[in-house]
């Protein structure tokens, strides 16, 4: 069993590249190994901004070398009449690298044939290994690729080294215009190299040693977090550096030899809001701010250099330098909105374009008015110490969400938008609720993210992605692959996680149609308003689908309750929030030992209803009984319907669930005593509505027939 690692040295990579690099190297080496039947223990990934390095441990020395029987062609095709091979059958045997005295005759369903046993694998690793990684290397996917010099080979970056061993082997292969070896190179300051490499298992030792290199991402992570934590300990009892991960995770992905150091600004600067200076050396710097005990921000940030310097302190006044600057501007940004108020901000919403043909700002935040209006009504939203009504309050919102657009703090950071509109309600007077809502409009940003906290942030949210839905939609701009431009599967999902959390009762379809008619009537749409909502809806129910699957249902399950349809053919996912007590429901009945007899029944209903030749309505005679098992199915039914309409409409599922299981035993003794499929057709048509009586409920419930029992 061997060590084989593989190092692919470049100039410095986008860390965003570089996760993505070691997933790709670890699924196509163990996908091609498999393939060539080299077996393996494990395989792993590190990188930094300069390396991508791959480790496969315990890899066999050579393929095993597997007996085969492969089949020619017919005997009397492969010899002719006089006994000798054919055209076909030397060809075949010419092919596999075989001889006449290697052929068997084989007996098959379908005849005689010949066939030869062949041996195939017995290949060094090294082979392999050498065939395979200049094929992996060359097809790494990258979001941009360059080429240097008057190569034609593409790769994310110019590519500087490449090492691969196996043990104390050097596997030799080019790619590009780089040839492999057993050659490893450091750090750009602290240890350039080369460094030879003796046997496979030193190579993340030596650049330790030799350079200062770390390679592990998760340790380089680790690393900082430990060492910061000691350093800000010594500033003040409670001070704590404010970790953002996925900053984080791309400072790690910028450096080989993390140095975190902590620098200052000047004290004035905190007048500024905590958001404003958080982005600022966050976004822009790549540093992390650090606050006190009382959450408060200091004037001190963290940033993580990638050198040990000799005179550290010329190092942080150039780091404090250049955040001193940015912090200049945005003051001057602050001050400069302060002299202004949304009452300036909302008219010139006018002139920023939202969508092409959809209008501007200023019309999409009329329509928001609107709709938030809409939607405060039906969730019986309050009112506050400004307006004390609702919808009004509701109203405001939506006109003013937008405002902060207009903001020099927002035009230079633009992902202050929201939090600003937040801060600056707040200014001019206006309650923590309603200024809150204002930054909470752009919730959830994912599928994990935050949800709003209040009614009036979930209106908010709500109606800014059903307006961009809506418009998006009907002008065709769907999403395709994964071309989402306009981020529209976050905001359907995202609809639909506030209606699940909130539970409002407000289906999609009504939502949709309400967002449309706030549209000019002069739009020039691609898509009738029929087929805009049709697309949509389709859209969200998928999208629903795959937040149930991604929270750990069945997709089967799932796919049974999302085709859940009512006697109309309207599928009931349109209610997002009874959609999600459906699929409990239906995940905890399944628990019960009675389930599989119940869902089998309804199962053998669908089958039967699926040959009706008739209009199956749920109207039957009791007339047409012929005998007692039909009778009682017939009172049960009843009894059934009236307990399933009234549970339905007030979204209490289980004991629908439970009246089935009590009807299940009359449905069973109609089927052994009855033939549904009677030759009169007034008798069949009447036993076939009996069932559809009870499908054309359950049906609302789930697909049963989705189900696999």
């Amino acid at each position: 069993m061997s060590h084989f690692v593989l190092e692919i040295g470049t100039e410095e990579i986008p860390a965003r590249f570089l996760q993505s690099t070691e997933k790709e190297l670890v699924d196509r080496f163990t996908a091609l190994l498999k393939e060539n039947r080299i077996g393996f223990e494990k395989i792993e990934a590190h990188s930094t901004p300069r390396r991508a390095i791959l480790h496969i441990y315990n890899l066999d020395k050579v393929q095993p070398i597997v007996e085969e029987t492969v089949t020619g062609p017919a005997v009397n095709i492969a010899y002719d009449k006089e006994g000798k091979l054919s055209k076909a059958g030397q060809g075949f045997i010419r092919g596999q690298g075989a001889s006449e005295a290697d052929i068997v005759r084989v007996q098959t369903e379908k005849g005689e044939y010949i066939s030869v046993k062949k041996k195939n694998g017995g290949r060094k690793a090294e082979e392999v290994l050498q065939e395979i990684c200049p094929q992996i290397i060359a097809a790494l996917p990258f979001p941009k690729r360059m080429r240097w010099g008057e190569e034609t080979f593409a790769y994310a970056r110019p590519l500087q080294w490449i090492l691969a061993m196996l043990d104390n082997l050097p596997i030799i292969f080019k790619v590009g215009d780089v040839t492999s070896s057993n050659q490893t190179y450091g750090h750009r300051i602290h240890g350039f190299g080369p460094f030879v490499l003796g046997h496979a298992d030193d190579l993340e030792n030596v650049l330790l040693e030799k350079s200062q290199v770390v390679c592990d991402a998760a340790k380089r992570r680790q690393y900082i977090i430990d060492t910061a934590n000691t350093l800000v300990a010594e500033l003040k009892e409670g001070a704590k550096i404010i970790w953002n991960n996925d900053l984080l995770d791309e400072v790690q992905g910028l450096v080989e030899k993390p140095v975190p150091i902590i620098c200052s600004f000047d004290e004035s600067f905190l007048e500024l809001p905590k958001q404003v200076i958080l982005t600022t050396i966050e976004h822009h710097q790549k540093c992390f701010g650090i606050q006190g005990q009382d959450r408060k921000l200091l004037n001190k940030f963290l940033t993580v250099l990638n050198i040990d310097p000799e005179d550290i302190d010329v190092v942080r006044a150039g780091w404090e330098r250049v955040v001193r600057a940015r912090l200049e501007d945005a003051r001057f940004y602050w001050k400069e909105d302060l002299k202004d108020s949304f009452e300036k901000w909302v008219p010139m919403l006018d002139s920023v374009i939202f969508l092409g043909p959809l209008g501007s700002m200023g019309d999409k935040s009329r329509r928001l008015e609107q709709l938030c209006g809409w939607l405060g009504e039906k969730v019986g939203l309050a009112g506050g110490d400004h307006l004390d009504n609702g919808v009004l309050l509701a109203q405001r919102a939506g006109r003013w969400c937008k405002a902060d657009l207009m903001s020099k703090m927002v035009g230079e950071f633009d992902t202050l938008q929201g939090t600003m509109g937040s801060i600056y309600a707040l200014k001019e007077g206006w309650e923590p609720p309603f200024a809150m809502a204002l930054s909470e409009q752009y919730l959830p940003t994912g599928p994990n993210s935050l949800l709003p906290m209040s009614d009036l942030g979930a209106c908010l949210s709500m109606a800014d992605k059903a307006d961009t839905l809506v418009g998006c939609f009907g002008l065709g701009n769907i999403p395709t692959g994964t071309a989402d431009p306009y981020a529209l599967r976050r905001a359907a999902l995202g609809i639909s996680r506030i209606l699940l959390e909130f539970g409002y009762e407000i289906p999609l379809s009504e939502l949709f149609e309400k967002a449309y008619s706030f549209y000019a009537k002069d739009i020039k749409w691609k898509f009738s308003k029929k087929e805009t909502l049709e697309k949509l809806l389709e859209f969200c129910q998928a999208r629903l689908k795959h937040y149930f699957v991604g929270e750990g249902t069945e997709t089967l399950v799932v796919d049974a309750v999302m085709n859940g349809k009512d006697v109309k053919g309207k599928f009931e996912a349109d209610h997002v929030w009874a959609t999600e007590k459906r699929l409990n429901t239906l995940k905890a009945f399944m628990r019960n030992e009675d389930f599989t007899a119940n869902a089998q029944v309804l199962k053998r209903m669908t089958n039967i209803l699926a040959k009706a030749e008739h209009k199956l309505s749920c109207t039957y005679k009791t007339t047409l009984f012929e005998n007692d098992a039909e009778k009682e199915l017939g009172k049960a039914i009843k009894a059934f319907a009236k307990d399933f309409d009234a549970n339905f409409a007030g979204n209490n599922f289980m004991p629908i669930m439970e009246s089935m299981a009590k009807l299940r035993p009359f449905v069973d003794a109609f089927f052994e005593n009855v033939m549904v499929m009677a030759e009169d057709q007034k008798v069949r048509e009447n036993r076939m509505n009996m069932l559809f009586a009870i499908m054309s409920r359950m049906n609302r419930m789930a697909d049963f027939a989705n189900l696999q029992i």
